[in-house]
């Protein structure tokens, strides 16, 4: 008789081999789903993107900055649009209460959108700072997420382009106490953070809020028809973190590769002189290593360069030019970043009381300094821009509208608008977005309405 068996057991196993790879095939197309197949923006290129920082809280008792000695603001916003607008402890010369925005209102984050598209200002990087991701349940992180979802809503609603930036401030290796979610009375002990928990933030916001798949119009920033995750914050020596300590080739590997929550491009911000190791960098070539993991670099050149040094955009042409070059040999895009100007006059004189910096270190010269930057990228070939950023007054970098009658006080000092409207920071930005489409030509010198 014949034996059978000799037949079956080569088509059993034909049979469990295809089942194997049909649910593998199953699998890859179910995670394939969390994120969007199509976006209205399928590229940076192009592009002028702002960064987004929506940490502007209205306390329980409504009062903003009550205490004009605690202020760390150096610019204040124009907030005659505001649908909600809270009191503060500062007086504006006539005598009249200074009112402040709340970024998690809805009606604020919805404004600022509406501004972007009005003035042609391409979209925003939502800051995601560290600390946010250290919530251990998704309860706790929904209550990180309202800034977000709004702008992810008004994005949609407005045809801009949105992603995330995870901001690594607030990172510390070695903590001593307990971890967070560590159990009431655990004896408290030296626990190091890491980027796991931005791995499993990242999984939250694709699952639950569909960061990357956004109801209504899809427009999340992708780039080469992947979407864009942005980790600021590397190579900073003045970081308490080590590079090579925080699991950061983990965490790009699973942004890029993962079955379900990868396929992502990955943005990694670097100092400025990153391609050197030196000055405001760290020196370790490992740098260089996570950079070429990555599908864009973007440098971090504020307080870098001023109009107040003779020629100093030369140098800024030539840092980008050589920045340039660097990466089309490593085969990676290239951002370079841009600002308006910068002062922290009120934030230093109350965190550094003993290093108190001037208002307005770095003046914005009526828009001329940032057109110089905003026109020396271009000519030097850049194809995209960093802007920052669009709401931080901070430290004095804000595009948003600007109020040119910010608040008198005997203690807290602010940036006025140098006589421009408080709107002509989002028009500049939006000239220029015009002239890198090639839509107008590119002007050196700073257009005016």
């Amino acid at each position: 008789m014949l034996n059978y068996s000799l037949f079956y057991k080569p088509m059993v196993r034909k049979t469990i081999l295809t089942a194997i790879f049909l649910m593998g095939f199953l699998f890859i197309i179910q995670a394939q789903t969390k994120h969007s197949k199509t976006t209205a923006y399928p590229s940076y290129k192009g592009l002028i993107m702002a960064g987004y920082q929506g940490w502007f809280r209205a306390p329980s008792d409504g009062v903003m900055y009550p205490d004009e000695k605690q202020v760390r603001l150096d610019m204040w916003p124009d907030v005659s649009e505001y649908e909600k607008t809270y009191p503060t402890g500062l007086k504006h010369a006539d005598g009249s209460t200074a009112r402040f925005f709340n970024s998690n209102d809805k009606s604020t984050v919805d404004l600022h959108f509406k501004w972007m598209k009005e003035y042609g200002v391409d979209g925003v990087f939502v800051q995601r700072f560290f600390h946010n991701t250290l919530a251990n349940t998704d309860e706790r992180r929904r209550n990180t997420v309202n800034v977000l979802t709004n702008a992810l809503n008004a994005a949609s609603v407005n045809n801009r382009a949105i992603a995330v930036m995870y901001d690594l401030s607030g990172l510390r290796p070695r903590v001593q106490g307990s971890r967070q979610g560590q159990p009431s009375g655990q004896e408290s002990q030296n626990v190091g953070y890491d980027c796991s928990s931005i791995i499993e933030d990242w999984k939250f916001l694709v699952d639950e809020i569909k960061v990357t798949n956004q109801s209504g119009a899809k427009t999340y920033l992708h780039h080469n028809g992947k979407p864009v995750v942005a980790i600021w914050g590397v190579g900073f020596p003045d970081r308490p973190y080590n590079i090579r300590d925080i699991g950061l080739e983990r965490l790009i590997d699973f942004l890029k590769n993962d079955p379900v929550y990868g396929g992502c491009a990955v943005m990694l911000g670097v100092p400025t002189f990153w391609r050197d190791l030196n000055a405001d960098c760290v020196h370790d070539p490992y740098l260089h290593d996570l950079i070429r993991m990555c599908d864009i670099v973007l440098p971090w050149m504020v307080q870098r360069f001023s109009p107040l040094i003779h020629n100093d955009m030369d140098r800024y042409r030539d840092v980008i030019l050589s920045d340039l070059k660097w990466c089309r040999e490593a085969g990676i895009d290239y951002v370079p970043c841009v600002t308006p100007g910068f002062s922290w006059h009120n934030l230093s004189r109350y965190e550094f009381p003993n290093d108190v910096k001037p208002v307005g270190s770095i003046p914005r010269q009526g828009g001329r300094f940032f057109w110089q930057q905003l026109s020396t990228a271009m000519m030097a070939g850049a194809n995209m821009i960093y802007v920052a950023m669009f709401d931080e007054v901070n430290e004095g970098t804000a595009i948003f509208k600007i109020s040119d009658n910010p608040p008198v006080s005997d203690v807290a000092k602010f940036v006025d608008n140098d006589g421009r409207p408080s709107d002509w920071y989002l028009w500049l930005t939006g000239e220029a977005s015009k002239m890198l489409r090639r839509e107008k030509p590119l002007s050196l010198d700073m257009p005016e309405r």
